[in-house]
Formats: C-alpha cells, structure tokens, sequence
C-alpha cells in the first residue's frame, strides 16, 4: 500500500541535498570569471612548483658568476662583439626621424640592414658563451655535489663502523659455549 512517511521524507531530503548540489555546479559552470580565476590559480601553482625545482641555490649561483667571469677573461674580443652587437640592436630599435630619412635614405637602410646582420651573429655567439658557462657552471656543482654526498657517505659508514666497534669491545669477550 504506501510507504513509510520517514522513508518519505529521507527521499524528500536527499532530493533536496542532489538539486542543491546540481543547482550549485550549474552555478560555478555559469561563473565565468570564478573559473577563469580558478584556472590561473592552478596553473600559477603548478609553475611555481616546476620553477621551484629548476631554480639554482646560491652556491650554483656564484660558481656560474665565476665561471662567467672566467669566459669572459680568456674571451675578451667575444664580451665587446657581444657588447657591440646589443648597441647594434638597441639603436635598431629606436625609430629613425623623418630628417635622417631624407638625408640618407637607401644608404641608411643598407647600413641598418648590415649592422643588424652583424649585432645578430654577436649576439648568437655571446649567448653561445653564456650557455657554455652556465653549462660549465651546472656541471661543476653537479660534480661538487656528489664529491660532498661522497664524503658524507664515507664519513657516515666511518662513524657507524666505530660505533658498532666500540659497541661489541664494551660487551666484552664472547662466553665459551659448552663451558659452565
């Protein structure tokens, strides 16, 4: 015949509590803007931790320095192209005056076009020697760091081979088995 009001009721409750929760989703799905924070938020989370990761410690940092340093003392002809070439693009990107393209013209676009050419290739080869040097500089603090865990590990197995040492000298001599 019919049902129980309570269990009525229960169904009339958990009605609710589903319409609530899809009346809810259609909500956010409807907040565009609350999405597209939502959105970025995770996106600038997962950045971070990938950032965090890849990002060199200070000592890293100062052995790149002076790696760099050091490429650019053995390659000083390297350092003033690389330096010239950014002039080169810097004055490039400034715009030209309607007077310096009267007076010169064809001939000034043929000098742009060439120092352009020219600050590109230094350009390229200064950021070939800054790779090689933060290269350079990985590699060593990669080798570095093993060399320390090394000594750790020596010094470590050092420490716990003294103790088990110490340990079984301070419990004396073994008991001869058999005798009573």
């Amino acid at each position: 015949m019919g049902q129980d009001p309570s269990r009525i009721r229960e169904e009339i409750e958990q009605t609710r509590t589903e319409m609530g929760d899809t009346v809810e989703a259609l909500g956010y799905k409807a907040d565009v803007k609350t999405r597209a924070k939502d959105n970025m938020a995770d996106k600038r989370d997962r950045l971070k931790e990938r950032i965090t990761g890849t990002t060199p410690d200070s000592e890293e940092v100062k052995e790149g320095a002076k790696r760099a340093v050091g490429v650019a003392q053995e390659n000083p002809i390297g350092l003033g192209l690389a330096s010239v070439a950014v002039g080169f693009v810097a004055g490039m990107l400034v715009p030209s005056t309607r007077v310096e393209d009267e007076k010169l013209g064809p001939t000034a676009d043929q000098v742009k076009e060439q120092a352009r050419e020219t600050g590109q290739e230094a350009l390229e080869r200064g950021k070939e020697v800054a790779q090689e040097a933060a290269q350079s500089a990985k590699e060593t603090a990669q080798e570095k760091g093993g060399e320390h865990a090394e000594k750790l590990r020596d010094s470590a197995k050092e420490k716990v081979d003294g103790t088990v040492d110490a340990g079984s000298t301070e419990a004396g001599p073994e008991p001869v088995r058999g005798a009573r």
